[in-house]
């Protein structure tokens, strides 16, 4: 694994006329490894970024490219380098996931997270968890202990303290300073959601995604993150995906579930369906991204915003890092 090259893979930078996608071609060679998550989608810019923060982010993305990677280094399973990357990212205030999740309107935290099985297509989610350290990995508990998909409000917290999960009292989730503050369009639409997508050396693919939600949002609001098919998808045939962005937009056009069918039907490679998904988004008004891995290791991570935080670390070993498109 190529950590020396970290530093210079995260200054590579490519774009296209509507949003970004970052170009990589991986061998089809069985039994590799490769791993991709993101951090969120959002209107930063290398401008409105401070340095001091966008280290933060980067070394964020690193400690979860470097937790999960471990997992599928030493053989094992996607579903857990899933859930290592993205507890990294929950436990890591820069994000809106876990500790850094952004407020309700009534100065409250409502957390949601989901994961699938690209083998099985089992699928957990939980929605509106309020005092669960880690929703990923109550969402993973929901496909080992129900036979359910999605569990929510206070049934979901029940259920992650009856099955013995690190539970957090709710002023936990409150942070001073996190990534979130600092977007221009906060208001607009969660920023700084995560999301893991991973490929084991038994060819098994698996996506999780975790968000803090909407800030500001009401009525107990949900968006795509917990959402089968919309912002997390996994199958083996076709690819994972996890998303972030305008969740309502993700929600409509069932984006993750989309860049699976357009492979599957349409024959599509990983790159041109995640590209196809994202251009339609765009064309609904939605803004946001996708990370998608298929079966072969090939990685996609097109967006339409001015930023998203994402790396990868592909079939080759190499590792990449990146928050903006140019």
């Amino acid at each position: 694994m190529k950590w020396s090259l970290f530093l210079a893979c995260a200054a590579l930078f490519s774009s296209s006329a509507s949003f970004a996608q970052d170009k990589q071609e991986s061998a089809d060679e069985p039994g590799k490894i490769a791993l991709v998550l993101h951090g969120g989608a959002g209107g930063l810019t290398k401008e409105t970024l401070p340095a001091d923060q966008e280290a933060k982010i980067r070394g964020g993305i690193e400690r979860a490219l470097k937790a999960g990677y471990a997992v599928l280094e030493a053989g094992g399973e996607s579903m857990d380098a899933v859930q290592a990357a993205i507890t990294v990212l929950e436990d890591d205030p820069n994000f809106n996931a876990g500790k850094g999740a952004v407020k309700t309107s009534e100065g409250k935290h409502e957390l949601d997270s989901s994961i699938m099985n690209g083998a099985t297509l089992k699928a957990g989610a939980v929605g509106g968890v309020t005092i669960v350290k880690n929703p990923i990995k109550a969402a993973r508990l929901v496909i080992d202990k129900t036979w359910h998909v999605m569990l929510a409000g206070p049934g979901a917290d029940s259920f992650a303290r009856v099955n013995g999960l690190e539970l957090v009292e709710p002023d936990y989730f409150d942070v001073s300073v996190a990534m979130r503050d600092l977007d221009p369009v906060v208001e607009e639409y969660h920023f700084g959601t995560v999301g893991a997508v991973a490929l084991d050396r038994q060819g098994n693919l698996a996506a999780g995604t975790s968000t803090g939600g909407l800030a500001g949002k009401e009525f107990g609001r949900i968006g795509d993150s917990p959402i089968i098919g919309a912002g997390t998808y996994a199958d083996n045939e076709t690819c994972g995906v996890s998303g972030t962005g305008q969740g309502e937009y993700f929600i409509r056009r069932a984006i993750a579930y989309d860049i699976s069918a357009r492979m599957k039907y349409s024959d599509d490679s990983v790159a041109k369906a995640a590209e196809s998904s994202i251009a339609t988004l765009t064309k609904d008004g939605g803004l946001g991204g996708v990370i998608a891995l298929d079966r072969n290791g090939h990685i996609a991570t097109p967006f339409n915003t001015s930023s998203m935080a994402r790396g990868f670390v592909d079939t080759d070993g190499k590792v990449t890092i990146k928050i903006f498109a140019d």
